[in-house]
């Protein structure tokens, strides 16, 4: 099937399927879908069970087909076969990445045409990519970072290393950033962010890049609060995604240390009781989203927790307060939305291949022609959609 009519199926599920999806799962006090069938396949379920199957995405779909028949029907991405040999690194080149972005780095870079073309990178970092780029192919590589200080690291490696990696410190999304773009070029980035991502995207097509490699990422950060997409075809079949809409392509996540997942249900539970307190406190029901915060707020206690929200939410604590029905009011609450998020979990994938697949028929519109699959395993990075294109130089 052609890139346009895998994405018209893609739309098709999507949108006969988008009361499951898209809704705010927190906002919700009761299960939001008058389904028994549905209702009957979470009631079966234990918290232990609802963990597994949200790690597992071959098991949840398995469990709920019955509910959801047409996801059986979606198009599968072909792992993409490696162009060339994984580059074997020396210990001091990977010195100081972490292991599992070493090995996206080499799967990535084992994926890339052969080229003889100058590399771009596109929102370097450090430069961990255009590196072993550099080392692997010995070609000369341009790193764009907006940080001062990731330059200078990146650059001081370059030069220890005695590699022809050179950095440039721009905004990529500014007249310099954008200035770097050239025909004769192949632009590489691995887990570009939302607005970064997009802009390459415009610009190296305008610009005639002859080659681009990318692994989008985090597409909720775009500076819009309504998702525009890029391709006619999108725009033709629009679904009308906000930006809590696109938080779901990005949610699935490698299996964490259990520390880590401890945390993130401390949260959950420490947010949802600050719902029922602050529901109290001011005499509105309706949800009010709390900001990010720094994790380690959650090894501390709920009334440390409560006094920072009630700070956001421009609130008092009484004195006294007592806490403990409110930590059990968000414990009964985090069960439900636990299972809330487990049914909306299923169109993850599909929704994060919808926007794969607009940016690939964006491409095809410029002249480009483009391939889409994976570049590993899941288990190494759960973003593992990458899109290549290429354009002959007329």
């Amino acid at each position: 099937m052609s890139h346009q009519a895998d994405f018209v199926q893609l739309h098709q599920v999507l949108s006969s399927y988008q009361a499951y999806w898209k809704l705010m799962p927190f906002a919700c006090d009761t299960q939001p879908w008058q389904d028994p069938a549905l209702q009957a396949k979470l009631a079966a379920l234990s918290d232990d069970a609802i963990a597994e199957l949200d790690r597992d995405p071959i098991a949840r779909q398995a469990w709920f087909i019955e509910c959801f028949p047409k996801l059986a029907q979606l198009p599968e991405l072909p792992a993409f076969d490696p162009r060339q040999p994984e580059p074997e690194l020396p210990f001091w080149l990977s010195n100081g990445i972490p292991g599992r972005k070493v090995g996206q780095i080499q799967q990535f870079c084992a994926m890339l045409p052969e080229s003889k073309l100058p590399v771009l990178e596109w929102c370097a970092g450090k430069g961990h990519l255009g590196r072993m780029l550099a080392y692997s192919q010995q070609r000369e590589v341009i790193s764009l970072e907006w940080q001062a200080t990731l330059c200078e690291q990146g650059q001081q490696l370059a030069r220890q290393y005695q590699l022809p990696q050179r950095f440039v410190q721009a905004d990529a999304l500014s007249s310099q950033g954008l200035a770097m773009l050239a025909p004769q070029q192949q632009v590489v980035a691995l887990h570009a962010c939302g607005e970064l991502h997009l802009q390459l995207l415009r610009s190296a097509s305008q610009q005639g890049c002859q080659q681009l490699q990318l692994v989008p990422c985090c597409y909720h950060l775009i500076p819009e609060q309504q998702y525009q997409p890029l391709s006619q075809v999108a725009q033709q079949h629009d679904l009308a995604l906000s930006q809590h809409d696109l938080k779901l392509a990005v949610q699935g996540q490698v299996t964490a240390g259990a520390r880590i997942a401890r945390l993130r249900q401390t949260e959950v539970e420490w947010r949802l009781a600050w719902q029922a307190l602050r529901t109290e406190l001011s005499g509105d029901s309706n949800y009010q989203p709390l900001a990010s915060v720094s994790k380690q707020i959650f090894s501390t206690d709920f009334l440390s927790f409560a006094k920072w929200a009630a700070g956001q939410h421009q609130l008092v604590l009484p004195a006294g307060l007592k806490l403990d029905g409110y930590l059990a009011q968000g414990q009964a609450h985090a069960r439900l939305v636990r299972r809330i998020e487990l049914v909306r979990h299923l169109f993850q994938r599909p929704l994060e291949l919808w926007l794969l697949y607009d940016r690939a028929l964006f491409l095809e519109q410029q002249g480009y022609q483009v391939e889409l699959g994976t570049f590993c395993a899941p288990s190494l990075t759960p973003r593992n959609l990458m899109l290549r294109a290429h354009r002959q130089i007329q």
